[in-house]
């Protein structure tokens, strides 16, 4: 008999108090014992609603069922036949909004981790097998070269599609170490770039090669990936352009993109005393945002000293498009919200570095484009926050260089590769996906991008 338990199983985390100081990982995953109790609220449901709410298809109601018979190795390995990154989506993919907002159990409570318990099958693979991916490969090399620019998600998951099948795959990444958002965007706490760089091992164990520091557009065009005899280009370089809100003192010292910040961090161990590339001494912060990014970016600065950190969002809580569980974590840690306030500037304290931002109070209207409720300004509302920090997190856009270098690819006016159903852009034998394609959304779905490109791409190369 299924387990009728109201609520999930906790995830045993980290305290707050001693979390708040140190980047190591808050969720501590499930043990065996309770990961068996949690598979066991699954009702084994036969239409299986919550496989539709997944972007890459996992057959959710059989690696649970392993779990339930204490074989969780059976588990990873159905898992790992539709997804490449389980380590990484069981601990930050939004179960809530995909899988799990589909569980039949959620009508009446809450819903099967199902999150929790991927990210526990795969841990017990790293654990004991120390590859976090199968590495798996058709025994056929395929005589065909293709090219992937950006190792974030979706161009690691259409790199392992693509290589597993055989293919010669070579992936192309700016920076000088591969994962894109996975290694400088997403903070250690939630996920450890251990579990990254395994991944990225088990990847290259496919022979998938992958060539940091070369940036598309400079190093070589689009069209010279032709000439030297690639097949087919797939285009992941995601959305790593910050947006900006175009108010006066945004210039000011002291006012940072929340990618600048997490990138020093996560990238450069800005947190570490003999770091190269430090941060400068925060105290009192305000985080511009009210999304993911936002929150990693105002727990990353509890993390790095600062005094005092408060989000500035301009919709109530009930409005917050981070997860429940990131705001929760936030709270806990100390993390201040100011709601229902817009800035309107940063006031320079004289010496060209930020002193205070001046907002306005803002009340809620009726529902916009995206459902949510329009924030509108109060009229003679303006008061100030003393500050001396500005983080912006309101948002990213493709950097334009691979748009600008190629002159047959269309983009829409957020700077975004028009694709069509099967992902293939204006340009013959050029797919993209990702954040890419839609912008910043999340890892799970990006994955689902470069899996479904990858198909396309062996049909092409095929026909």
């Amino acid at each position: 008999m299924p387990d009728m338990s109201y609520k999930k199983y906790p995830m045993p985390i980290q305290d707050a108090d001693i979390r708040k100081h140190n980047f190591e990982e808050v969720e501590l995953g499930y043990t065996e014992e309770t990961a068996i109790k949690e598979a066991n609220r699954c009702l084994n449901c036969k239409n299986a609603p919550c496989i539709k709410g997944c972007p890459v298809n996992i057959d959710i109601p059989s690696f649970i069922s392993s779990i339930k018979d204490g074989d969780a190795m059976k588990a990873y390995n159905i898992i790992t036949k539709t997804s490449s990154l389980p380590a990484i989506c069981g601990r930050v993919c939004p179960q809530e909004e995909q899988c799990e907002k589909h569980c039949v159990r959620g009508i009446k409570s809450e819903p099967v981790a199902i999150g929790r318990l991927e990210r526990f099958a795969a841990d017990f693979n790293f654990s004991h097998q120390k590859d976090a991916v199968k590495t798996e490969r058709t025994e056929q090399c395929k005589n065909k070269k293709v090219a992937i620019i950006g190792a974030g998600p979706a161009g690691l998951s259409c790199a392992a599609t693509l290589g597993s099948e055989g293919y010669n795959v070579t992936i192309f990444e700016s920076l000088h170490l591969a994962g894109g958002v996975l290694s400088y965007g997403i903070p250690e706490f939630r996920l450890p770039k251990k579990i990254v760089e395994a991944e990225i091992k088990a990847l290259e164990k496919l022979g998938v090669e992958i060539q940091t520091n070369s940036v598309i557009g400079k190093l070589k065009s689009l069209d010279e990936l032709f000439e030297i005899g690639f097949s087919a280009v797939f285009i992941a370089s995601g959305a790593g352009l910050p947006n900006y809100m175009d108010i006066q003192g945004e210039m000011l010292l002291g006012v940072y993109s929340a990618n600048e910040i997490l990138t020093r961090i996560n990238l450069m161990k800005a947190y570490l005393p003999n770091s190269q590339t430090p941060i400068n001494k925060m105290n009192k912060v305000a985080v511009i945002g009210g999304g993911n990014v936002a929150m990693d970016a105002a727990r990353s600065a509890l993390r790095v000293g600062a005094e005092e950190v408060m989000i500035v969002y301009r919709r109530s809580m009930d409005e917050l498009p981070a997860r429940k569980e990131e705001v929760e974590h936030a709270i806990q840690e100390g993390v201040k919200f100011v709601m229902l306030t817009n800035p309107i500037s940063v006031t320079d304290d004289g010496n060209g570095a930020a002193k205070s931002l001046r907002c306005v109070k803002m009340e809620l209207g009726e529902p916009d484009d995206s459902g949510r409720r329009r924030p509108i300004e109060i009229k003679n509302s303006e008061f100030d926050i003393e500050i001396d920090t500005v983080i912006m997190a309101i948002g990213t856009s493709p950097n334009p260089l691979i748009k600008d270098t190629t002159s047959d690819l269309t983009v829409n006016k957020r700077g975004c590769f028009v694709v069509d159903e099967s992902m293939k852009t204006s340009k013959t034998a050029v797919w993209a996906g990702g954040d890419a394609v839609t912008g910043a959304a999340t890892v799970i779905s990006a994955m689902g991008a470069g899996k479904m490109a990858a198909k396309e791409i062996i049909k092409y190369l095929e026909n």
